[in-house]
């Protein structure tokens, strides 16, 4: 999903982008009653843009409505998270496997230019936090849409994409998988850089498994 340039937007798509964005980094914490006058109040800006970013962001899953209670912030209990891991491990496997048969060699090499940028980032916050930006700025995302895949592209770049970014922001910055992390980002990289999609499906599976299991530990004590 574009990262809503400052020249670009509506007042109702600037104002989905601000409310995503504090959503996903916790400003506005899972299970807060979405107050559509404290918000109006907030941005500045009528009832009816508001209305509709706030649609947007139900679409998206970060908002749910509920009768007789309204809007809320999305509560993802341990078992949704495990779930979304499940579904990532199948289908970002196959994103692998088809970025390396159609990103450009531009694009990989972008892959790899990140994942530098990345190594130095971790080393200035200590060795471990790796917690990487949306959109281009992202590793997985940049490999969805390298697929070229519409439909691979709308499921994980668009509804699931920033529910994973709320698991990050809030949680995955406590994880010490950091640099483990990041060389099987290179070893994805690396083959994908090879054109060896097998190899490249079998690596990214193995890394959102182990993802997986480390949510597990962490949020379930297993």
């Amino acid at each position: 999903m574009p990262l809503c340039a400052d020249d670009l937007r509506t007042i109702p798509e600037r104002v989905f982008c601000q409310l995503r964005e504090a959503i996903v980094e916790g400003e506005i914490p899972p299970g807060s009653r979405i107050s559509e006058a404290e918000l109006a109040a907030r941005y500045g800006i009528s009832r009816a843009p508001l209305r509709e970013a706030i649609s947007r962001l139900a679409a998206v899953g970060l908002i749910e409505r509920r009768p007789n209670v309204g809007a809320r912030v999305i509560e993802l209990s341990a078992e949704q998270l495990i779930d979304i891991f499940h579904v990532r491990e199948s289908l970002e496997g196959t994103a692998a496997r088809q970025a390396a048969e159609r990103m450009s060699a531009e694009a990989v090499d972008r892959l790899r230019e990140t994942l530098d940028d990345h190594a130095r980032r971790m080393q200035q916050e200590g060795g471990h936090a790796y917690f990487q930006e949306a959109g281009d700025v992202d590793f997985h995302y940049q490999i969805i849409k390298g697929t070229g895949n519409g439909h691979l592209i709308k499921l994980l770049c668009h509804d699931l994409y920033h529910l994973i970014r709320m698991y990050r922001c809030q949680f995955g910055m406590r994880s010490k998988r950091g640099p483990a992390a990041l060389e099987e980002h290179r070893a994805i990289a690396a083959a994908i850089e090879r054109r060896d999609g097998e190899l490249a499906e079998l690596l990214m599976r193995a890394h959102v498994r182990a993802s997986r299991e480390n949510v597990e530990r962490i949020l379930c004590g297993i």
